[in-house]
């Protein structure tokens, strides 16, 4: 009994390993941006996003790209957009565009294109470029120039909801304007109606712009030509009240160094009165002591002059005596 057991068990556990060894070797995972298709004997295909077992001979697996691919619009020169106003415009618009992520629709794509070329870059362009292209003629054809320059993402909404999200299994992600200018006038045909309206609808309004502009720039100068006198005015009158306040100034400067030169003179007067008094005093005080000198001198000239006639008389008087007292 335990034997059997045991070998049950064992027949068990290489089941077990057997099985998972096949789902190992049969399964078949599928990338991020990838569907797998899965074709049975029996009963309709299976579509998976994360993976599934595929046996030989009686399953046969597809797998199909789905991820975002971009398809570009590119309208320039005589192909240009022509818009509401009949100016071309050169417009270059990517959309991006990849197959919806449900089992329905690319079954629907697979059906009906098939599995390696649905998102096959040349594939998806003859699907869809006509149709894109159509629609940004319809959408441009009903703003102006300057709305489609201005409005862009108003332009790329009305784009979408023309063209619409769902495209038979593919689904419309989202579109950019890459590059939208105005067409250059050279490129333009002259024999064209459309265009010849457009190239008057430009002439006129770079002719009412060039007038407007020039008006502007008449007016630039005038405004810097009156500002240029105003402030040539202004400096003259600054200049004026400078010269007027320095000569002001100089007439004060005059004024001051005038009374101080006639008070330096008053007071070089007043000294040179007191220096010419002081050495007339000085002056008189030596012809007056030379006078006293002279006084002094003369009477002592006298005195001498007495004392000498005295002392003569004396000594005569003296020499008679003894004279006389010889005799």
């Amino acid at each position: 009994m335990m034997y059997m057991i045991l070998t049950g068990a064992a027949l068990l556990l290489i089941f077990a390993f057997g099985f998972a060894a096949l789902a190992a070797k049969f399964y078949q995972k599928v990338l991020q941006g990838r569907a797998l298709i899965i074709n049975k004997a029996r009963g309709g295909p299976l579509v998976t996003f994360t993976g599934g077992m595929v046996y030989p001979i009686i399953h046969r697996a597809e797998i199909m790209d789905i991820s975002i691919k971009t398809i570009e619009i590119d309208r320039r020169g005589k192909e240009g957009l022509i818009c509401g106003d009949n100016i071309r415009a050169d417009i270059k618009v990517t959309f991006f565009v990849k197959v919806n992520k449900t089992a329905e629709d690319v079954l629907k794509v697979a059906q009906q294109v098939g599995c390696e070329r649905a998102s096959d870059q040349t594939t998806m362009e003859e699907l869809f470029q006509a149709k894109f292209s159509e629609a940004l003629k319809t959408v441009g054809k009903q703003l102006d120039f300057v709305e489609l320059y201005t409005k862009r993402e108003n332009f790329k909404d009305e784009i979408l909801r023309t063209i619409g999200r769902d495209l038979n299994g593919y689904v419309l992600d989202d579109a950019a304007i890459d590059y939208l200018e105005q067409t250059p006038m050279e490129t333009l045909d002259k024999d064209n109606i459309l265009d010849a309206q457009g190239i008057r609808k430009i002439t006129k309004l770079t002719t009412d712009q060039n007038i407007q502009t020039n008006d502007l720039r008449q007016a630039e100068r005038k405004a810097i030509k009156k500002q240029d006198v105003e402030a040539e005015e202004a400096v003259l009158e600054l200049q004026r009240q400078e010269a007027d306040a320095r000569a002001k100034q100089e007439r004060g400067i005059a004024t001051m160094k005038a009374r101080e030169e006639a008070e330096t003179k008053t007071v070089q007067a007043e000294e040179y009165r007191k220096a010419q008094m002081a050495r007339i005093k000085a002056e008189e005080e030596v012809e007056v002591g030379n006078e006293a000198k002279n006084r002094q001198v003369a009477v002592a000239q006298k005195n001498r002059e007495r004392v000498v006639v005295v002392e003569t008389e004396r000594v005569e008087k003296d020499r008679q005596f003894e004279e006389i007292a010889c005799e």
